[in-house]
């Protein structure tokens, strides 16, 4: 199975709770907000992109928005694979949080 890092496990996670509102300034200003700091666009864009290169995410472009100046989001979402890893990530990490636990 494919490995992720943590900003990239982070950002999927993201996006999946952002259902439909799951783009790139909604996922960093809810980064920065549960990590209480301030997260650069780059920090996001670039493992988003690499992420949909992957195959973990994939996206489209919504409705033009008056507030944005007439700009399309670029919305993302999940891809079956980036369930899999999430899950499988969550898995281990129960796991060796069990483990963790048990010795303090």
């Amino acid at each position: 199975m494919e490995t992720i890092g943590r900003r990239e496990e982070q950002i999927l996670l993201a996006v999946g709770s952002l259902g439909d509102k799951a783009y790139l300034v909604s996922i960093k200003k809810f980064l920065s907000r549960i990590q209480g700091k301030t997260l650069s666009i780059g920090a996001v864009h670039i493992p988003l992109r690499r992420l949909e290169r992957a195959g973990f995410v994939r996206s489209y472009f919504g409705d033009a928005s008056p507030v944005r100046g007439g700009r399309r989001k670029k919305i993302y979402s999940l891809t079956e694979k980036a369930v899999k890893i999430l899950e499988e990530n969550k898995r281990v990490h129960d796991l060796l949080w069990a483990k963790y636990d048990s010795y303090g």
